[in-house]
């Protein structure tokens, strides 16, 4: 290759061991791989799986050996020395800067951006953006960049049971790899075979169009093409109001006025006459009765059934005196003088007086 920086990463990349495991043969049995992922579970630290029928066991010792991968060195990413990270944020980056953590690829240079996608892609095999950096993904190329010396086997072959293990989030991976340790258990049908396809294959067409769009995407975020292209995507804020225009707040009490005041448009409030039916009826029956009882008769004929109705305790003073004369005479001087003597009394006493008499009349 005539890019020194390229040279420099592929000779860092075949020094800390992952040759084999990235370079392998570019055939892939589907069927295969479908009855693998399907089946598999971990059991006692080993991948167990049943393919075509046939009981697949993978321990960390043979995946190890099918890859040639080292097993000496730091078992875990974290353990990966923060002096050597903050070195590597100068290495890769662009512009001299230490590049941050939590940016975009476009920070490294180009062949540290071509890392960072093998890394994401054939190592680490994680879902999301691959243009975003994270820190698992920029510890591993720290651990190449920098030639720290890992225990490859052992983090390769947890993620590899990651893939397997039910309700992870790891997704499934190492096709090439799966493929290839199956290809070498004795006795395994494997099925009709398919090559890989050649765009996912580093070759040299394949490393310059990667170099040509990442220079290409480079110069059009130095000139804030890339932001333009996208806002020019979005609707303007002018548009966005005309096209949706504002809804006016309408109260349900306001509605239900309006309704009722339609309705009594519609239907105006009738006024229903009273009917004269009856009139004649009550006529009739006025007449019959000053036919039987002349007007001149009956305001005396009234008074005399009302007084017979009473009994003598509602009758007023006058009204009894007026009852007892009327049923029988004066005929001794000691009534005229008990007549006399009842006329000068009060008539605040009247019910005093009622009761002297009740009393007398008795006696």
């Amino acid at each position: 290759m005539d890019d020194q920086g390229m040279v420099s990463m592929f000779k860092s990349l075949m020094a800390s061991g992952l040759a084999v495991f990235l370079g392998c043969p570019a055939v892939i049995y589907e069927d295969a791989l479908v009855d693998f992922f399907e089946n598999a579970s971990v059991r006692e630290d080993v991948v167990i799986s049943t393919v075509a029928g046939q009981l697949v066991e993978i321990s960390e010792e043979w995946f190890a050996e099918s890859f040639e991968l080292p097993v000496d060195g730091l078992g875990d990413l974290l353990e990966i020395p923060k002096d050597a990270i903050f070195d590597a944020t100068s290495i890769v980056s662009l512009s001299g800067e230490p590049i941050s953590l939590s940016g975009r690829k476009n920070q490294m240079k180009f062949e540290f951006r071509l890392l960072c996608d093998i890394m994401a892609k054939a190592i680490s095999v994680k879902a999301g953006s691959f243009n975003a950096i994270t820190v698992e993904k920029f510890s591993l190329i720290t651990a190449v960049v920098c030639s720290i010396r890992m225990n490859w086997a052992k983090i390769l072959f947890s993620i590899f049971k990651k893939m397997v293990t039910p309700g992870s989030k790891q997704a499934k991976g190492f096709a090439i790899q799966n493929c290839r340790l199956l290809a070498n258990i004795p006795n395994l049908e494997l099925g009709a075979s398919s090559e890989f396809p050649a765009s996912k294959i580093l070759t040299k067409k394949t490393m310059h169009r990667f170099v040509s769009i990442n220079d290409r995407d480079g110069a059009e975020e130095a000139t804030g093409a890339i932001m333009q292209r996208a806002a020019s995507k979005k609707r303007p804020a002018a548009d966005v109001g005309a096209a949706v225009p504002k809804k006016k707040r309408t109260s349900k009490r306001k509605l239900s006025l309006e309704t009722v005041v339609v309705a009594q448009e519609a239907v105006p409030i009738q006024s229903v006459p009273v009917s004269t039916g009856l009139e004649p009826m009550v006529e009739d029956q006025q007449a019959e009765f000053c036919t039987e009882q002349p007007a001149d008769e009956l305001p005396a004929a009234r008074s005399a059934a009302s007084t017979e109705e009473r009994h003598w305790f509602d009758l007023s003073y006058d009204e009894l005196l007026a009852k007892w004369a009327a049923e029988r005479p004066i005929t001794s001087p000691a009534e005229t003088r008990y007549t006399r003597l009842q006329n000068t009394i009060h008539k605040g006493s009247e019910i005093c007086v009622n009761k002297c008499v009740y009393a007398i009349h008795i006696k």
